[in-house]
């Protein structure tokens, strides 16, 4: 199916400078009333005077190119068939979004940790804590993907503070939701151009089930977003910008005062290759996410209800439903007892 092209009226997402925090109450005044507009109105905005320096994101960039570049047998040898935790190379379609193949290959990356088996008694959602799998012929993407998560964990922290007092929310009242055992997610994708068929579906239409994405997309493009008017629009890049949007933790947090908007990535046309960082800011896995009180809690509308993607008020619940749906060779090999009869 080739997706109609996206409608110009629409420009830029909002743009938004984290670094106005620091330069006293004015602009800090000034930038919350831009992060309450963007984050009720759009759900997504473009991040700038975040901090993160063209050195750090070349490092991990020019490590995730690489990467890619290696012969398929050593991104295989690292197949994320091999790991219950859902770790490592996923090979072009073998992901899904809404049954379908998404065209596009990825090395997914979470905190380094010991594997976690649940006991009988316990959530099998600690499936999803364990050790990462990484290239043996580039040992350089270990320290630049770890440190990158560490990075953005960072930014991620310090922008939800804000977003929070934005609408008058206590700042840190999720902090202790995350912590040093939070459960945040990189992943390295490579775009390879157009599917055989006429398919152009590079991700699905879809939200993030979390509380924010920080999404760093090349020059290429091919991001959407759905707007008000309910048609999807392009979303250009901006140098040293990250795409920032809600996940829908933070939407039924807010009772839908907050929005979690639907996405999708359009394939490069022919055999240009995009690539994109995303970066998942997710809770611990055992983090009950409490509704958060704030003063226009009275104007909510309601958060969206999709009975065919229930949301869990446990974190680990949500993401490992939607890892079970997104990789179901994975599920099948590692995890038959969790998936639903057909």
């Amino acid at each position: 199916m080739t997706h109609p092209p996206a409608n110009p009226s629409y420009q830029q997402l909002p743009i938004i400078d984290l670094s106005a925090a620091d330069r006293g109450p004015r602009a800090r005044a000034l930038l919350h009333a831009q992060l309450h507009s963007a984050a009720h109105d759009v759900g997504f905005f473009q991040l700038i005077g975040h901090g993160v320096t063209d050195q750090e994101t070349t490092r991990l960039t020019s490590a995730g190119r690489a990467f890619f570049a290696l012969p398929e047998a050593e991104r295989l040898a690292i197949d994320n068939l091999r790991s219950p935790h859902f770790r490592g190379y996923t090979r072009i379609g073998d992901e899904r979004t809404e049954g379908r193949q998404d065209w596009r290959d990825q090395l997914d990356i979470g905190a380094e940790r010991p594997a976690r088996a649940p006991g009988p008694d316990e959530p099998p959602y600690w499936w999803l804590q364990g050790p990462n799998q990484w290239p043996a012929a580039l040992p350089r993407l270990r320290e630049a993907a770890l440190a990158w998560i560490e990075r953005l964990s960072g930014v991620a922290e310090r922008l939800l503070r804000e977003l929070l007092a934005s609408i008058g929310a206590p700042a840190d009242f999720y902090d202790p939701a995350f912590g040093p055992w939070a459960h945040p997610h990189l992943k390295l994708v490579r775009y390879p151009g157009s599917a055989g068929g006429g398919a152009d579906q590079g991700v699905g239409s879809h939200k993030d089930y979390g509380f924010l994405t920080l999404l760093l997309q090349d020059e290429v493009g091919g991001l959407q977003v759905q707007r008000e008017d309910g048609a999807f629009h392009d979303v250009p890049p901006v140098p040293g910008a990250f795409v920032v949007n809600l996940g829908e933790l933070l939407e039924v947090a807010t009772d839908g005062y907050l929005l979690a908007t639907r996405h999708r990535v359009v394939s490069p046309p022919g055999a240009v290759e995009r690539f994109s960082v995303p970066f998942f800011y997710n809770p611990r896995l055992d983090a009950r996410i409490a509704p958060l009180p704030f003063p226009y809690a009275g104007a909510a509308p309601g958060a969206t209800d999709d009975p065919g993607n229930p949301l869990y008020a446990e974190y680990g619940f949500n993401e490992l439903k939607g890892k079970l749906r997104a990789h179901p060779p994975v599920a099948a090999r590692h995890h038959a007892g969790l998936l639903s009869p057909a």
